[in-house]
């Protein structure tokens, strides 16, 4: 499978039964900068509670890994960092889905964008929250692959970001850091 079909045997489904999703993470930052290699993709998802069963029939066990509708519901009840994973069985390729529960990510899913990738029509978070999330997960971690990207990033959409949007969320969640490893500006 090419690259952009695994991506695309998670976003069809969700595209076709009207789950609202935002792509993040390395994929993201791939479309927004340059490319490099990835193991999973990243999606925010909206799904309600009363969504599960629903959500799973979209993804059946013989082609993919998908949580018992036991994890899903008890995830999806989770307010903070809820999230599961789905495996495609044949690729081995690994989404990482993160249902919305904060403001950060309502904020994003109101402004996600359509765009055409490749021949791929995908929902994309705003590459400021990409920058955000990414700063977070940097602190978390301390893994360079997150300031690279965000690097990239800057170089390729310096013009279009919202720098003082991202300032401000810097100062408030304590990402000075990291900021100030990538920031050029």
């Amino acid at each position: 499978m090419q690259p952009l079909d695994i991506i695309a045997v998670f976003t069809s489904p969700l595209e076709k039964a009207g789950f609202p999703y935002m792509i993040t993470g390395s994929v993201a930052a791939i479309v927004y900068g340059m490319p490099r290699l990835t193991h999973d993709v990243d999606l925010v998802l909206d799904i309600p509670v009363a969504k599960a069963e629903a959500f799973a029939a979209l993804f059946p066990p013989s082609e993919f890994y998908c949580p018992p509708l036991e994890i899903l519901i008890a995830e999806l009840k989770r307010v903070v960092h809820p999230h599961f994973n789905l495996i495609h069985h044949v690729s081995g390729f690994k989404a990482d889905i993160y249902p919305k529960t904060d403001w950060l990510e309502k904020w994003a899913m109101d402004r996600r964008v359509k765009v055409d990738w490749n021949g791929l029509s995908i929902s994309l978070a705003p590459a400021e929250y990409v920058v955000v999330r990414k700063l977070e997960y940097f602190a978390e971690g301390g893994s360079e692959k997150h300031l690279t990207d965000i690097r990239n990033m800057l170089a390729v959409q310096s013009e279009g970001l919202d720098l003082d949007w991202i300032r401000a969320r810097v100062e408030e969640r304590g990402l000075e850091q990291g900021w100030r490893r990538v920031n050029p500006f």
